[in-house]
């Protein structure tokens, strides 16, 4: 799956779009006293401040590699992203569940409904906007996969990180209408209440499901297995090389692969020749797969004699 090329425009459209989605649900539920409007308002003030998370999280994984760093800092865009599923568990899940509880436990009935239902109206036109523009990034980067499949492998956490949030947000909406319609039609403002528990229940899902991701890119993923045996296959055969045993593989970013695998090169030829083969590996290498920034070979006795060994991270 492609990384997406680092893009933050979807990144600044959802941030603009929260902004003012989360202003307006605000001074909806002051006016209204809606609880679902105002979990609505928390939760698109968490996702504007997730979209400044990730803005950083870019901006910070792109910092040259130094002494302390040697293999540079892109993991700090997986940190951020880490950040971010927490910040959607415990602000947005969390006051939402807990305003819905209270609301359910000290019901007050809506004021001006319809000026609620507007600013749905707009947040939710707003939010396809948003949701639209990430929706075609994530497409273009997921090429023929599968959605669900394309977010396990995806490399690049804000391309599928900006669409769950917005899907949410946008779900989220339509139960407050319906929350607020309910309380409405029946006159009791509990229904209110029990659709800002709802909206928690989303992001709370919402939430596990970036952990989960996030978490699996932090501690280390492999290459796609495409790249994995595209490696193993340009050593493979090469005259002076006999087997190929480990190819292991990690993502310190979305757009960098570091790589090691293990050579056994034939007896017969001498260091010289085993320094060029390696120098003409790396090249080729560099050449089918720009994002294999650094590729380590290491000669090893017997290397390849196991069929199928594991790869970090897969």
């Amino acid at each position: 799956m492609s990384t997406g090329g680092h893009n933050n425009r979807t990144l600044w459209i959802a941030l603009a779009a929260n902004l003012g989605i989360a202003v307006l649900k605000f001074v909806a539920a002051a006016i209204t006293g809606s609880s679902a409007m105002l979990t609505e308002g928390v939760h698109s003030l968490v996702d504007s401040i997730n979209q400044l998370l990730l803005l950083w999280g870019r901006k910070a994984s792109r910092r040259v590699p130094d002494a302390t760093h040697p293999f540079g800092y892109g993991r700090e865009l997986y940190f951020w992203s880490f950040v971010v599923a927490v910040m959607v568990f415990a602000l947005g899940a969390g006051v939402s569940i807990y305003e819905g509880i209270l609301h359910i436990s000290n019901p007050e009935p809506a004021v001006s409904p319809m000026v609620a239902y507007i600013v749905l109206l707009i947040a939710f036109l707003l939010e396809s906007g948003s949701t639209f523009s990430a929706f075609k990034e994530f497409r273009e980067a997921k090429g023929r996969l599968g959605w669900f499949e394309a977010v396990k492998r995806s490399k690049d956490p804000p391309t599928f990180i900006v669409l769950l949030e917005n899907g949410a947000a946008m779900f989220g909406i339509i139960v407050a209408a319906v929350g607020l319609a309910l309380s409405q039609s029946t006159g009791d403002p509990r229904f209110d209440g029990a659709a800002s528990i709802i909206i928690g229940a989303i992001l709370g899902f919402t939430a596990w499901l970036l952990a989960v991701e996030s978490k699996q890119l932090l501690i280390g993923e492999s290459a796609d297995r495409e790249t994995i045996d595209g490696l193993r296959g340009l050593v493979l055969g090469r005259s002076g090389i006999t087997g190929v045993g480990e190819v292991l593989t990690v993502h310190s970013s979305p757009d960098q692969i570091t790589a090691m695998m293990s050579v056994d090169f034939d007896d017969g030829i001498s260091a010289r020749e085993v320094e060029d083969i390696i120098a003409a590996i790396e090249a080729e290498a560099r050449t089918h797969w720009p994002l294999v920034k650094r590729l380590y070979v290491r000669p090893q006795r017997g290397a390849g004699t196991v069929e199928e060994l594991p790869t970090l991270g897969g």
